[in-house]
């Protein structure tokens, strides 16, 4: 079976917010056999792989296919998370601004019937199939929302329910031919938000998560620059004062300290989960080398994680060892060094 990248998320003592097992005081001379083995609680530990629905990476296999042998297809995937001992499920549910779920503010996504818009036929819900499978089988769901983007340049003709079509002014074309939504623009926020609070509202969820796609990587427009020179110009003439960067990070700052607000206000006990790219800025730390996330993407990560505007932080350290301009024990206790109000540092690797 594969999977995009399986995320092993690793447990480090001290976090808070852990499900522990009480331990009973062991005799002196089972804490002399022990020594510092012992302990008075045992850390469980989130061990987790992403689905991922965009482009049909992991599931359906393809658009259209029989919903017979979607759920066959999702069957095969928990069976095989069970038997390997995983016990979380990260599941793309909203790849392109359209839903693998019944929403009331976005169509049914293409990937999933090949027509945007279009049912699944006979009528099933497949994220409500994927929770109640995943429950049966020991595993929680946490649901994968990607913000920004609008259409991908994989993601099938636009339709006429598209947020490209409904919503013109709120998105920009990119070169590679993906659409984006405008992270500025107060009523995107607004849409993601509504969407959001619908999906932990009505599923029994454990879990929100969203991952390293906030501004786009330079690929996606060719190495030009995001093209919201007239949107910014009205933020100046408005009385606006930030500079560019600055502005641009500001917007993904206030929507991700607002979903987090959102999804605690709705249900406390579902867990929020953010997987930036696993680099914060070159030379943080001092060997440290690679693409700047702060000004390529508008994402400060290390200030979300200093805020605890999440429960899990997961960076995407998919390096080795030994690679030591980009190395994971290096990158690893940096951002351990950051977590300074104790939320779960559970790094995700490329096990492929």
């Amino acid at each position: 079976m594969h999977f995009k990248n399986l995320l092993i998320l690793l447990m480090f003592s001290g976090l808070i917010g852990c499900s522990f097992l009480p331990s009973s005081e062991p005799s002196s001379a089972e804490k002399q056999m022990l020594g510092k083995i012992h302990q008075q609680v045992v850390a469980r530990e989130f061990r987790a792989a992403w689905v991922a629905t965009v482009a049909n990476i992991n599931w359906p296999l393809e658009p259209g296919l029989p919903v017979a042998e979607q759920k066959e297809h999702a069957i095969r995937i928990l069976d095989t998370l069970q038997q390997h001992n995983f016990n979380t499920v990260i599941f793309q549910v909203r790849p392109q601004a359209d839903a693998l779920y019944q929403s009331s503010y976005e169509p049914w996504s293409y990937y999933l019937t090949k027509e945007q818009g279009k049912a699944p036929e006979p009528y099933y819900d497949p994220l409500q199939f994927w929770i109640e499978n995943a429950h049966k089988r020991g595993l929680k769901l946490h649901a994968w929302i990607n913000p920004y983007r609008a259409h991908h340049h994989v993601g099938g003709p636009l339709s006429s329910q598209s947020v490209v079509n409904t919503q013109p002014d709120k998105v920009v074309k990119l070169k590679n031919g993906t659409f984006w939504f405008l992270p500025t623009d107060k009523d995107v926020v607004t849409h993601t938000l509504n969407t959001l609070t619908e999906l932990v509202t009505r599923y029994d969820l454990d879990g929100i998560h969203y991952d390293d796609y906030f501004y786009p990587y330079p690929s996606y427009n060719e190495g030009d620059d995001f093209p919201d020179a007239e949107q910014y110009q009205a933020y100046i003439q408005a009385g606006g004062t930030l500079s560019v960067p600055d502005w641009r990070r500001n917007a993904v700052n206030t929507f991700v300290q607002r979903l987090y607000s959102t999804v605690k206000e709705i249900k406390p006990h579902v867990l929020v989960g953010i997987s930036p790219f696993g680099i914060y800025r070159p030379t943080q730390p001092s060997t440290i080398r690679g693409m700047d996330q702060y000004e390529t993407l508008f994402a400060d990560a290390k200030l979300w994680l200093n805020e605890g505007w999440l429960d899990y932080f997961s960076p995407q350290l998919y390096w080795p060892i030994n690679q030591y301009a980009q190395s994971y024990p290096l990158l690893l206790s940096w951002w351990q060094s950051q977590n300074t109000q104790g939320r779960h540092l559970w790094p995700g690797i490329n096990a492929l």
